[in-house]
Formats: structure tokens, sequence, C-alpha cells
């Protein structure tokens, strides 16, 4: 039984220094250091949008190395980013597909929090759908856009934040379309999700993207969205499911600024994600 144990630990730590090889440090506008993914050997990079707050950033790679970085793509909806760096035969993550995880199912999270180098958690699948992964493990600031990766090592998600106890991650998959350009309705806002109340979710407004949909309607950085259509939110996808669910352009938010709470309606733009220019 202890040979079993030793080689289990030995195993865990090999893929704990494995991953910790393909995570970066994230530094942009004036946050704290967030956390990304390697992937690609080229320099292409993916953090969160709430990480990657403005088009130019500073990444540290896991052997010290320091590179400015670029924002290419941007979806503050999805809260996913991609940023370059000028390097070449990068350690890169071995992505894995999040439809194929099962609950219960071991998994391992990486990344800086309170911007200590790699720092590595384990815990279990809670739950997994198409637009999220729920993880029953612990994540900390500094955690935000690091990988989320299976038992092989496979990265299947990328970390967001913490709701009700639970790491929330959003799938490998996502971060393939999010690439591709996918076409999706836009509010244009930077979101980081929130947590209100035991059973509530917010998503603070960091950033209104200069002719939006979101600036029209008046919203303003500092803004927490509740809810949608009367529904108040209670996962970090919410407006995500019911924007990719409805045919309509135009959407009633609840919106919660200071102590005032009122509804805004709001006309979506078409398009797709944005990919910026270098």
């Amino acid at each position: 039984m202890t040979n079993i144990t030793t080689n289990i630990a030995d195993e865990l730590a090999m893929l704990a220094a494995k991953l910790r090889h393909s995570t970066v440090k994230v530094k942009s506008g004036s946050l704290g250091v967030g956390s990304g993914v390697i992937w690609q050997a080229d320099g292409l990079i993916i953090t969160n949008a709430h990480v990657a707050t403005s088009k130019q950033a500073t990444v540290e790679l896991s052997d010290g190395r320091v590179f400015a970085a670029v924002r290419t793509h941007f979806d503050p909806q999805q809260d996913l980013a991609a940023l370059k760096i000028a390097a070449t035969d990068l350690k890169t993550a071995i992505i894995g597909d999040a439809d194929a995880l099962r609950v219960g199912e071991l998994v391992i999270a990486v990344g800086n929090p309170f911007a200590d180098t790699g720092a590595v958690t384990a815990g279990i699948i809670y739950a997994s759908n198409p637009r999220v992964v729920m993880a029953d493990i612990k994540l900390y600031p500094g955690n935000s856009g690091g990988p989320l990766a299976d038992c092989l090592g496979r990265v299947v998600g990328i970390n967001t934040m913490i709701a009700n106890g639970l790491a929330v991650a959003i799938p490998s998959n996502t971060v393939d379309k999010f690439l591709s350009g996918e076409s999706r309705l836009q509010l244009g806002v930077s979101l980081q999700p929130v947590l209100l109340g035991r059973r509530t979710i917010g998503l603070l407004i960091l950033s209104v993207i200069s002719g939006s949909a979101a600036e029209s309607a008046g919203l303003q950085i500092g803004d927490v969205l509740i809810g949608v259509s009367g529904r108040l939110f209670t996962q970090p996808d919410d407006l995500t499911k019911y924007l990719h669910s409805e045919p309509s352009k135009s959407i009633s938010l609840q919106v919660l600024r200071g102590k005032q709470q009122f509804t805004v309606d709001v006309v979506l733009q078409g398009g797709k994600t944005t990919v910026e220019a270098r």
C-alpha cells in the first residue's frame, strides 16, 4: 500500500511540474498578477479577459524570462483573452476535451495566487457542461487565467472564479471556438463574476468598449449586472447562456449601481470575437 501511495504522489508531483512549465504570470493594467496558459509554442497565451484588461501586458515565464505581450483576441462576455509574445519553442500545455470530463474525476489547478509562482491545488470535478466546468478545488486571487487539468495533465479549462465554494473554469472547447472567432451577440463590456449572496452571482463591469451596445445603454464601469429579463444570475455563465438561447437582439438587464437597483434595455450588436491589430 505504501508503494502505491508513493507512486501516486510521485506522479502527481511530476504532473504538477509539467503544468507549471506551461503556466505564466500575467500583469495588465493596474490590476494585480494573474495567470495564463501557453496554448501554442509560437507565443500564444490564453488568459481571462478580466486579467488582460488592457491591450498591452507583461508575461513572465516559469523560467523567469519576462516578455512584453500584445492582446490579440478579446471576448469579455466569455471572460477570455489571448496574448502574443515574441518567443518560440515554448513549452505548451496539452489541451484536453472538456466534454469528456466525468463528475468525480481528479483535477489539478495551477496559478499564481497572491503573486506566488506556480502554486498547485487538487480536487474533483463537481459538474461539467459545454459552457462551464465546476470543481471542488481551492482557487485564490491570482489563479484567474490559469489551467485546470485532468489527471493526465491535459488542460480542460481556464480558471476564472470561485462561486459558492466551487472553482469555476471556462471549458477548453470554448477556448477553441473563441480563437476561431465564432459569431455571437455582443454586449461590449469586460465582466468579472462576483459573489453577492449564497445563491446570487453578479457580473462586475470592469470596462465598457467605446461604441458598444453597453455604452449606448448607459452602462458604466463599476455597475454590477445581477439578472436578465427578470431572472437573477445564479451561475457565472447565465448571461452567456441567455444570449445563446434567445434570438432577440434586445434584452432587459437588471443592474446594481451603488445601492440603487434598476433595469436597462439594451440592443445588442452582432459580431465576432474581437481580433485586435498587433
